[in-house]
């Protein structure tokens, strides 16, 4: 079996440096220049770059090739791959293909549902859930091994993630279902956008107290807003997401055209608090469409330069 050589990502964080990631929408067509020019903003400044795999179930280029075009760049990208698109003989497949190109990190998720998207009409797969993913690239990385229990010629070495959301209800479920995602084989774990920091610090504090924080990378999402109308969309209508009243007053005091830098400001300072908080191992900085500003936001939250490893 091939020996398993760490990605970037990988040796940052088991080197103990507070690890900083972003991601890039792949475009609505086939043009490469729309991933390269979005990765070529924040290369300098985070360890590892997640592509997004038809996110809100909208139809893009797809996650596996604009991972190649980040790796022919010389960059460390992060697959993210979801449940709701392909069955286990497809994502193994894809898998596989990833792992042809020493793709080393993979985010193993459910996906939005197609209802959101462009596809209403579309039918979701959800063959294996994303728990059953994470298993299952573990079983082929570690036995070498196809569910069907046949012998993989080069394994895939993988460095395995998966979502966490610590605001979605029932909330005393939370550090469980994290718990079930570490013993699924995670080692490591992208939070949904934290906004409520006091809820997100109580999480930590359970996950500590089972000790979950010595398992497992946990590295905390955060999302600069860029508009009071952004941050009550956030809190009305997307599920799962938990923005306080006293954020939204915040923005909705500063001047409108004053507010985008507002929102970057907000960020920084809560990276800053969350950079002190035991057992968080990193970021996740979700600029959505506003890639140029993760350089600022990494920057400022002294979080630059990152580590050589």
């Amino acid at each position: 079996m091939k020996t398993k050589t760490p990605s970037r990502l990988e040796k940052i964080l088991s080197a103990g440096h507070m690890a900083v990631t972003s991601e890039c929408g792949p475009p609505r067509g086939s043009d490469p220049e729309a991933i390269v020019k979005k990765a070529e903003m924040i290369k300098d400044h985070v360890d590892a770059i997640n592509i997004t795999d038809n996110q809100t179930s909208v139809t893009r280029m797809c996650s596996l090739a604009a991972c190649i075009r980040l790796k022919l760049m010389g960059l460390d990208p992060v697959l993210q791959m979801v449940t709701r698109d392909r069955n286990r003989i497809a994502l193994q497949s894809d898998i596989l293909g990833a792992a042809s190109f020493d793709i080393t990190n993979i985010l193993c998720l459910s996906g939005d549902h197609q209802s959101f998207g462009d596809c209403a009409q579309g039918q979701n797969v959800h063959d294996l859930d994303s728990m059953q993913l994470v298993q299952t690239v573990r079983h082929m990385r570690d036995q070498g091994k196809f569910l069907g229990g046949d012998d993989i010629k080069r394994a895939p070495q993988m460095f395995v993630g998966a979502a966490a959301n610590p605001f979605a209800d029932p909330f005393e479920i939370r550090v469980p279902r994290l718990a079930k995602k570490i013993k699924a084989g995670a080692e490591f774990i992208q939070t949904q956008c934290i906004y409520n920091l006091d809820k997100f610090e109580e999480w930590m504090k359970l996950a500590r107290d089972r000790g979950l924080h010595e398992q497992v990378y946990i590295l905390a999402g955060m999302t600069p807003m860029k508009s009071a109308g952004m941050a009550k969309y956030m809190k009305n209508r997307v599920p799962g997401m938990d923005v306080p009243d006293t954020l939204v007053k915040r923005l909705a005091d500063t001047p409108k055209e004053k507010q985008a830098e507002e929102g970057l400001k907000i960020c920084i300072e809560d990276i800053q608090r969350l950079k002190e908080v035991e057992g968080v191992s990193g970021f996740h900085v979700m600029a959505i469409e506003w890639e140029e500003k993760v350089p600022e936001i990494v920057e400022k939250a002294g979080l630059y330069p990152r580590p050589q490893v």
